[in-house]
């Protein structure tokens, strides 16, 4: 399959982020983590390169990158704050993909372009109490009232909540049946009637990105809201959104474990024991030596689960493996990487400390570990029933 970005232009792109990854943002990452914000003249530089709808197609006024480039991408934004790639991460990914892969012709023409110039940024409203990885158990109701559909409900942990124009939400229409989930999704203005963002949320890491609670009270929408015009559209579309952004979580990951390991090579040149530089210890070597290897497997792996999207040979099981090695790969580097600094690793002024704290959420969402391995553990079990037949 030909991509839209021909790789000689694609390269231009990855070296032009690569540019201002690492001489805009780098040297401001400790002014973001302070501020717990994105400063406006890193938001309005992402804009002009495009980086609102990088993942877009080209005919909604997108880049139009294909999963393996975007995985490319993700790497070098990967690289410096995670906050960062957030604030374009669910217009690019788990909220403009239901768009893209789901939405109407006429739902497309209303909202893409704006999404992909970063004058509209969109929130992908799935998560709730009792309801994170799994979407079958989705609390939040829509009743049909005529034209309209009424949706109350309430989610958390929503990325971009209080910077969102569009909420892209899930609800239930019907209890599961032999039809199908019961899932629809929903398009809802962020000024609509009933619809309150919480304050943002304090956690343990990637300060600047904001995560709040959204509630949904008699919250009104007319019929063509609802995505793809399908109330059972909503399961199919959190399913695949979901697993494509998880070989872009394992790019990302992939990028901040090669930052880890940067920042340890660095630091073990130059910082001394007894006269001696630590890096002509044996057992750093050896941190360093496992530190390359999980990069150099994460990154192969993510590639390989990317063209495996972009090919259609699997889009269930690849991206899960990938997720799942390169998240846990990219804590074990980043710990690894705190203790090469020793007691300079906790300081708050090195960049491992806060790589460390930040990576931790990867292994969380879009579908924590564990989900991942009872989806490739029971894909492949399903494919050798296929394959073998029934037991005997």
């Amino acid at each position: 399959m030909t991509p839209a970005v021909d790789p000689e232009d694609f390269a231009q792109i990855r070296d032009q982020v690569r540019q201002w990854v690492r001489d805009r943002v780098v040297p401001r990452e400790r002014e973001i983590a302070d501020a717990d914000a994105i400063p406006d003249d890193l938001r309005r530089q992402a804009k002009d390169m495009g980086l609102f709808g990088f993942a877009i197609p080209q005919e909604w006024g997108g880049l139009g990158l294909d999963l393996t480039q975007d995985v490319e991408l993700a790497m070098e934004l990967g690289y410096t704050s995670l906050a960062v790639r957030s604030m374009f991460g669910t217009n690019n990914g788990i909220a403009g993909q239901v768009l893209v892969g789901f939405g109407t012709d006429e739902q497309k023409a209303q909202w893409l372009e704006r999404i992909a110039a970063g004058e509209i940024v969109a929130s992908f409203a799935l998560t709730e109490p009792g309801a994170g990885s799994n979407p079958a158990g989705l609390r939040t109701r829509a009743v049909r009232d005529g034209d309209e559909w009424v949706i109350d409900g309430e989610k958390c942990f929503i990325t971009n909540a209080q910077s969102a124009d569009l909420f892209v939400t899930f609800a239930r229409t019907r209890p599961a049946d032999d039809r199908g989930q019961g899932i629809a999704v929903f398009l809802i203005p962020a000024d609509s009637p009933g619809l309150a963002v919480a304050p943002h949320d304090e956690k343990m890491g990637q300060q600047g990105a904001w995560t709040s609670n959204v509630a949904f009270t008699g919250v009104r929408v007319p019929a063509s809201a609802l995505v793809g015009g399908d109330e059972d559209t909503g399961y199919r579309a959190a399913m695949t959104s979901l697993a494509r952004g998880r070989v872009h979580i394992a790019g990302l990951a992939v990028g901040a474990a090669q930052r880890a390991l940067d920042e340890s090579l660095r630091h073990a040149a130059v910082a001394t024991q007894g006269g001696v530089p630590i890096g002509d210890f044996q057992l750093v070597q050896a941190h360093l030596a496992d530190m390359q290897t999980g990069v150099m497997a994460g990154r192969a792996l993510a590639r390989d689960a990317a063209a495996k999207w972009v090919s259609g040979e699997d889009r269930r099981i690849a991206p899960s493996a990938a997720k799942l090695y390169c998240t846990e790969m990219v804590g074990d580097v980043a710990d690894r990487a705190v203790q090469i600094h020793g007691g300079a690793g906790y300081m708050r002024e090195t960049p491992v400390e806060r790589i460390y704290r930040d990576v931790r959420l990867l292994r969380l969402y879009e579908g924590t570990s564990e989900i991942q391995r009872l989806i490739i553990g029971g894909g492949l079990v399903r494919q050798a029933t296929k394959e073998l037949g029934p037991p005997r």
